[in-house]
């Protein structure tokens, strides 16, 4: 068996060579390289794609958290709801703008955050919910949604592991990640489902003074040039980088059916096992399968690690330590034992390969191995 990729960019590249050194080389040739029209050509097309009024592009996925967090007018000590399980990103954020984290559980199957944990957590000063649609799937935003309104809290979705993912509330309406809070964000760092080839992210809203706002956020606070009406950042997406981005996005629906459908192969090969829980699929929620992460039992995971990985195998643990237990966030005065779920998560989980160009031969083989380790 050939080496296998935990994400293979290059072979999606190959596929799509030819239309994307065009991107390149055209963008190249205007020389625009700041803010150029492939930029806000790209940000068009995907506010069509993901069915929202205002897209607005910037250097990276955590620059948009912090953006938002801006653009929403956050003051130190203003409390944000995050959950205990998710990448460090979401917490920094809101750290660098003096905000005061307020961790939550999260729920056992999804991995998503737990509403009702987010419920119990709200005090007279929360301000902002940042739900992470983790894996590649929402957080139950039916609930989510509810509860910010009923307490004049704005939400954050962060989506950057399920740009494509469809949310389907009670009323038989479907809705993208990212638009259905306050403001949503992304990023396309490049094993994303959307990646590009270097960093970058955007944010999404329908609100068009928050828009507005965002955008001038972005560009050093700005809306006309040298006249800086607010306090803001430098954070814009590279024109190269969307030009590629226009190609690719062209190939997302094409991305997201490959990912399930390894994630069925996978699925109907590891269901049911004693030794392991293969993900759990919300009924809520659409799977674009950013990851494909089991949960290995009786604390076996390493040694399968290990043992994947002699056989040529590559894996990711996402994440070995929940926030709570981060040395960065110590200050936050958690201790081990707060959030018995996100521990078990860490302690217990395994992302496998997981890219639009697996094949059945290399699905099999992981899968045997899998098996094999269990056997012994």
């Amino acid at each position: 068996m050939h080496n296998i990729q935990m994400v293979d960019l290059k072979g999606q590249y190959q596929k799509i060579k030819p239309e994307i050194d065009k991107a390149l080389l055209d963008a190249l040739d205007k020389t625009a390289f700041i803010q150029g029209p492939e930029v806000k050509k790209f940000e068009q097309e995907l506010a069509g794609y993901n069915q929202v009024k205002y897209c607005i592009s910037c250097a990276n996925g955590t620059d948009a958290l912090q953006i938002a967090m801006m653009a929403l007018d956050l003051k130190p000590g203003d409390e944000v709801i995050v959950p205990a399980f998710t990448y460090i990103a979401t917490v920094e954020a809101a750290a660098l703008l003096g905000l005061k984290t307020v961790l939550v559980e999260a729920e056992p199957g999804t991995f998503n955050i737990n509403p009702e944990a987010i419920r119990k957590a709200i005090t007279a000063k929360t301000k902002l919910i940042v739900p992470v649609h983790l894996f590649g799937q929402c957080a139950d935003m039916e609930s989510i949604v509810q509860i910010a309104k009923e307490n004049n809290i704005a939400v954050l979705e962060d989506t950057a592991q399920a740009i494509g993912a469809q949310y389907h509330f009670k009323n038989g309406k479907s809705v993208f990640a990212g638009g259905m809070g306050t403001i949503g964000i992304t990023s396309f760092f490049p094993s994303k489902n959307l990646g590009c080839y270097g960093d970058g992210g955007a944010l999404f809203t329908n609100d068009e003074s928050l828009a507005k706002k965002i955008k001038m956020i972005a560009n050093h606070g700005q809306e006309k040039k040298y006249y800086h009406d607010i306090i803001g950042v430098n954070s814009r997406l590279d024109t190269v980088q969307a030009a590629i981005l226009s190609v690719k996005l062209k190939y997302l629906n094409q991305y997201i059916k490959s990912r399930q459908e390894a994630a069925d192969f996978y699925d109907k090969a590891l269901g049911n096992h004693t030794h392991f829980g293969i993900p759990e699929r919300s009924k809520d929620s659409t799977h674009v399968f950013h990851q494909y992460t089991l949960k290995i039992k009786d604390g076996k995971r390493d040694a399968l690690k290990a043992h994947l990985e002699a056989k040529g195998i590559p894996t990711m643990v996402y994440y070995p330590v929940p926030i709570h237990l981060q040395k960065a966030f110590g200050s936050l005065g958690y201790k081990k034992g707060d959030f018995p779920v996100s521990e078990k998560h860490c302690e217990s989980v395994i992302s496998l390969p997981m890219h639009t160009e697996l094949t059945k031969e290399e699905l099999n083989y992981i899968i045997d191995n899998i098996l094999n380790f269990f056997k012994s």
